[in-house]
């Protein structure tokens, strides 16, 4: 599939510079090579009302989160997006996301809380799920302190994130609390057996390979045997009734684009509300590429719209 002008560009550039791929990386160095990336883009920093990095107590010990109040927010009861970042479990960080996250706070004029939870390897399945759950719950049990709405949170991520903010969803649903308003997802990870068509025709060509989320899955995972867990591949959960209405941003030009629209089908044969966005021209990650793809503008307004209409 040809990518967009702009996306070609951008890719051109990341195959120019010659660096690794990240399977070829150990962890730790990966890890190095995603903040390079993300620094050598040198983006506009969007100006938000205020920023500032809250520790967050959980079971397992502080989870690292930042929180952005948008630049045109006001108020003192103000709606959330509790926000996980992408990375394939095993990188990215608060820093990584932080352009993405002071757009969302000031398209869906809200609090954002972006989540720094354990990654993988050396913190495997479940760590990176019990972390941001964590979040979500303190924040709601916290509203009042926080200046947030507990009425009107919801949950958002990318790629890695998007599964993370699936299956939080899904938790809260389950023990019923806190009311979830919205899920908005870009190009989520849905199942990890990794055997749809998109992976077929999708992942090589492109930022993001089949090879390297192979490498994300088995860093992740204890083993084969957690793919089964819904916890792990959303789409297997057995019954998505009842779930937050989604927003779901996929690109034609990844190796996950068939995860998003297989989630999107399973959550409205269940009665959920769904808005499917399909960018056929993109590739992973465009949602982050603000300054160099049109489309990362539109998908953020677009966002913002939707938070803004689950919340009333």
């Amino acid at each position: 599939m040809p990518l967009d002008p702009d996306a070609q560009v951008l890719l051109d550039a990341m195959l120019k510079a010659g660096r690794p791929q990240f399977e070829e990386l150990g962890p730790v160095k990966a890890r190095q090579q995603m903040r390079e990336i993300r620094a050598a883009l040198k983006q506009e920093v969007p100006q938000v009302a205020e920023v500032r990095d809250v520790s967050v107590p959980s079971k397992a010990g502080a989870v690292p989160t930042r929180l952005y109040r948008g630049a045109t927010a006001a108020g003192t009861a103000q709606p959330l997006l509790v926000f996980f970042h992408g990375g394939g479990w095993v990188f990215g960080d608060i820093e990584t996301h932080d352009n993405l996250c002071r757009a969302l706070a000031n398209s869906a004029v809200c609090t954002v809380i972006s989540v720094d939870y354990r990654l993988a390897p050396e913190h495997k399945f479940p760590a990176a799920v019990d972390d941001c759950f964590a979040v979500v719950t303190w924040a709601h049990a916290n509203a009042s302190t926080l200046g947030i709405d507990p009425a009107r949170i919801a949950v958002g991520g990318d790629s890695a994130g998007g599964n993370l903010a699936a299956v939080v969803a899904m938790l809260a649903q389950q023990v019923g609390s806190p009311r979830i308003s919205l899920q908005a997802l870009f190009y989520p990870v849905t199942d990890l057996a990794m055997d749809t068509v998109s992976y077929a025709q999708q992942g090589k060509d492109y930022n993001l390979t089949e090879a390297a989320m192979r490498w994300f899955r088995d860093l992740y995972l204890s083993s084969e045997a957690d793919i089964a867990d819904w916890r792990v591949s959303p789409l297997r959960a057995r019954d998505l009734a009842k779930l937050p209405p989604a927003y779901i941003a996929i690109a034609g030009c990844d190796p996950l684009h068939d995860d998003g629209v297989a989630f999107a089908k399973a959550l409205e044969r269940a009665g959920v509300s769904v808005t499917l966005k399909d960018y056929p021209g993109q590739m992973h990650g465009f949602a982050s590429m603000s300054g160099f793809l049109k489309c990362a503008d539109e998908v953020i307004a677009e966002t913002g719209a939707a938070l803004k209409k689950s919340w009333g």
